[in-house]
């Protein structure tokens, strides 16, 4: 085995949370899987869950105490710039050779790019554009549903249930999805605003897949709202290009649903990933031996 030891990658996400250890020669050697990892659960639950995750894969290498101290660990985490997180982060005792921590999207766009400058436009829940070309940090959007993430899972949620109660006033025309959408509140206004006053980005982002199945089948208002969010993703990959970046990824749970919708020009320019964000977090993770 090489001097160089081991490397752990964790992906922390809002939906779960992937960890991977490879050697230097990048053979997989363990893998393990948890729940939510975002800052928004709070430190203690975001480690707790990136700690079983790595706890799981350390035990299918069999790992014991010397060569888990010579692992260098890359965590990728959601909610990381949320106000002292990478400081409570930081402060937590563990057993590697090293840690370091970026955003899950960073992390996302490490791999989508082996690491090179480039950048990502994640259409999931939510929706951003990210990247990094000559040492500067590219963002657009991503401020957070329902002030931004224009053309997200959550944005075709909001679009659905906004026609819906304008086609139960009789202010738009009735159709099949809004019709559907308004059979979730039983037929009742009243309903979809109790539900409102609850209601997270996730729940909007449920609606998206009948949003997209509807648009897919002809339906006015479903075509609508999917081609008014693809030229929201569409404007994202245009302005990374604008702003330098070489080489932009379309990621997320949204991405090959909308990505027919999308512009000929933008589809034409879109790079398939080289890997995924825990391929991201394993490069952040081998960053370190350069900083020795």
């Amino acid at each position: 085995m090489s001097g160089a030891g081991y490397f752990l990658g964790v992906d922390g996400g809002g939906t779960g949370c992937r960890a991977r250890i490879e050697d230097a020669e990048g053979s997989v050697l363990g893998q393990g899987l948890s729940g939510p990892a975002t800052t928004r659960l709070g430190i203690d639950a975001a480690w707790a869950s990136i700690a079983k995750a790595f706890g799981a894969a350390i035990e299918e290498t069999g790992f014991g105490p010397a060569e888990i101290a010579r692992i260098r660990a890359g965590i990728g985490l959601a909610g990381i710039g949320r106000k002292g997180a990478l400081e409570a982060l930081r402060a937590i005792t563990h057993p590697f050779a090293s840690i370091d921590f970026v955003s899950d999207g960073v992390g996302a766009c490490l791999g989508a790019h082996s690491g090179r400058d480039g950048a990502i436009v994640i259409a999931g829940t939510g929706s951003i554009g990210l990247g990094f070309v000559d040492g500067r940090d590219l963002r657009v959007g991503g401020y957070g549903f329902p002030i931004s993430d224009d053309g997200s899972g959550a944005d075709l949620g909001l679009k659905a249930v906004q026609l819906a109660l304008r086609g139960h006033d009789g202010r738009h025309e009735r159709t099949a999805l809004l019709a559907e959408v308004m059979q979730r509140f039983d037929g009742e206004p009243m309903e979809a605003v109790a539900w409102m006053d609850r209601a997270s980005a996730t729940d909007y982002a449920a609606l998206a897949p009948m949003v997209m199945r509807h648009a897919d089948q002809g339906d006015p208002a479903g075509r609508r709202i999917v081609q008014s969010a693809a030229e929201q993703i569409d404007t994202l990959v245009r302005v990374l290009f604008e702003k330098g970046a070489p080489r932009v990824t379309l990621l997320g749970g949204l991405a090959s649903p909308l990505e027919p919708w999308l512009s000929p020009d933008v589809r034409r320019r879109l790079k398939p990933p080289d890997g995924d964000a825990v391929s991201g977090a394993i490069i952040l993770a081998k960053r370190s031996l350069g900083a020795e």
